[in-house]
């Protein structure tokens, strides 16, 4: 089990129900608030907003410390890795059709956020993947060869897709996000084990597949966040966070100058499967009779 590992909750809501003490009900870690004084783990709000950036703020509110300069360095390039792919995500579509019916970039912003996910780009299935791949290459003493051709094999036979590889429009090897963030993080020396474990899994799935194989940006940013020992819950969420912006933009360049209520006509690919034309039956003819 990995450290990050979901495992049951320590508290339920029976035992306060069988106390009455509801003392710790609500508790939290991040900040407190109150009678002038604001505080995000531990630090005056006010020595945040006029001494960090906002990198440093949002990893201070993620990891709980300051980050070092390295680590600052490589999470900024991450925050901004995202930026926008024209109209391939699925979460710049649902952002577009909601803002094109609501005319607000909120509810925009809010649809497309909820289109985000596993298949939209989210780090987390190869971040659990290459945290306990670790896990288990160091358990039972297997080199990173080794632990990564194995995790290949299982996914394999479980006909699974590897997460972490390939995608619809980069291929050859080339995802330009995901090996501009990976100049950057190696410049500033982060290309650490979970780096070196995502470069044996492309190895032994290009060996199983017989060709090239693309690292998508998820399966970058899932091995430069697990080197900086992020929790997968937090990168998740993390990685939607940057790419609202260009949902943002999306919303609003679609409320200025799209077109108001977007449809699917069939010149755009909607395509019918249904039943060909039938009727009611008549008063009196069963429905079962009817069908044969």
């Amino acid at each position: 089990m990995t450290k990050y590992e979901l495992t049951p909750p320590s508290r339920r809501i029976g035992q306060y129900v069988e106390s009455g003490d509801w003392s710790d009900y609500w508790r939290t870690a991040i900040s407190a608030a109150g009678d002038g004084r604001i505080l995000v783990r531990g630090y005056p709000v006010e020595e945040i907003i006029e001494r960090l950036t906002s990198t440093e703020a949002h990893w201070l509110l993620l990891q709980g410390e300051l980050p070092t300069g390295r680590q600052a360095a490589i999470f900024d390039a991450c925050l901004r890795s995202g930026m926008d792919q024209q109209f391939i995500s699925s979460a710049a579509s649902a952002t577009r059709f909601a803002a094109s019916a609501s005319r607000s970039p909120v509810s925009a912003l809010a649809a497309g956020m909820l289109a985000t996910g596993v298949v939209t780009g989210s780090p987390r299935p190869t971040m659990e993947m290459l945290y306990a791949s670790a896990e288990r290459g160091e358990r039972e003493g297997l080199s990173r060869e080794r632990a990564a051709a194995a995790v290949v094999a299982e996914y394999r036979a479980r006909r699974e897709l590897v997460p972490g590889f390939g995608h619809p429009l980069h291929r050859d090897g080339i995802e330009p996000r995901a090996v501009a963030l990976r100049r950057v993080v190696e410049r500033h020396e982060g290309w650490g084990a979970h780096g070196l474990l995502l470069d044996a899994l492309r190895d032994a799935l290009q060996e199983t597949l017989g060709r090239t194989v693309t690292v998508n940006l998820a399966g970058m940013l899932a091995a430069v966040y697990c080197d900086l020992d992020f929790d997968p819950l937090v990168a998740e969420g993390v990685s939607a966070l940057e790419y609202g912006w260009a949902l943002v933009a999306h919303a609003v360049e679609e409320i200025r100058d799209g077109v108001p209520l977007r449809i699917i006509p069939d010149a755009l690919g909607a395509a019918y499967t249904g039943s060909p034309e039938r009727h009611i039956p008549e008063p009196g003819i069963s429905h079962e009779s009817h069908r044969k």
